[in-house]
């Protein structure tokens, strides 16, 4: 069985920043692509950023220069720094992970059990 357990968010003022961590544990073989979804009240999820297992990244219009993605794969951990926060950044943030385990032939999509970020002064 695998875990994402996510730490890092809370409450924080406008033009602030927090760091999002996402650890994968288990019986992991490899993990592949990696992502931070977001969602805020009233409104669909939305992708935020990504990093393949080679390290190429991608990001929402909405956050590009401000939200940097990162992994650690001997830890099996992404990672989320978020600067210069606004209001509508406010949103329950979740991780998902592509992993192939001990037990599965493909990849399967995990996610995390989702932290509130909320931006307020």
């Amino acid at each position: 069985q695998v875990q994402l357990v996510e730490s890092g968010g809370g409450l924080v003022q406008p033009g602030g920043s927090l760091r999002l961590s996402c650890a994968a544990s288990g019986s992991i073989l490899s993990i592949y692509d990696m992502r931070w979804y977001r969602q805020a009240p009233g409104k669909q999820r939305e992708l935020v950023a990504a990093v393949t297992s080679s390290g190429n990244t991608d990001y929402a219009d909405s956050v590009k220069g401000r939200f940097t993605i990162s992994r650690d794969n001997a830890k099996s951990t992404m990672y989320l720094q978020m600067n210069s926060l606004a209001p509508e950044d406010t949103a329950v943030y979740s991780c998902n992970m592509a992993i192939l385990t001990m037990t599965t032939r493909y990849p399967t999509n995990y996610w995390g059990q989702g932290t509130q970020v909320t931006v307020s002064s």
